[in-house]
């Protein structure tokens, strides 16, 4: 039997961090949480690449050129959506959810999903709070996982 799993190795892969400009005071947050990650884990800053794009809605196509683009190993996926009083919040949810799913099984890409579905201002910021439980840090080590995975399956 073999068997595959993260090594922790992030050296040499390059990332894309699509991030929503919209609600950025959560989302520049989610984003130092993963630069952090991704430093820590050995990535050079020159092997980070930061897509910004107006609303969560338009995370799916940019994280679909990026992951088609051939430059990257992972692509990590950063934006927040709060729950209001009509049903839009379920729409969006839905479909980053689903671009992003569709996204990495056409391209081969991992996409790691840190897009922040929250009912309150106050739980998106305890979400994006310093430290390891930073949904950014969290979606960005899931992405050094994946990368390293997948370029084991390639060999």
């Amino acid at each position: 039997m073999t068997t595959i799993q993260a090594t922790g190795r992030a050296s040499g892969f390059r990332f894309a961090l699509v991030v929503s400009k919209y609600h950025d005071f959560v989302t520049d947050r989610l984003q130092a949480g993963a630069l952090e990650a991704l430093t820590a884990a050995g990535v050079a800053s020159s092997d980070v690449t930061v897509v910004r794009v107006p609303g969560a809605f338009e995370i799916p196509l940019a994280a679909q050129h990026a992951a088609e683009s051939g430059r990257f190993d992972a692509v990590v996926c950063l934006g927040c959506v709060i729950r209001g009083e009509t049903p839009h919040f379920d729409y969006i949810c839905s479909a980053v959810a689903h671009g992003l799913t569709d996204a990495s099984a056409a391209t081969g890409v991992p996409i790691a999903f840190g897009v922040l579905t929250t009912n309150s201002v106050e739980e998106a910021l305890a979400r994006a709070a310093e430290g390891p439980g930073n949904k950014g840090r969290e979606a960005a080590v899931a992405a050094i996982e994946m990368a390293d995975v997948v370029a084991q399956l390639k060999t």
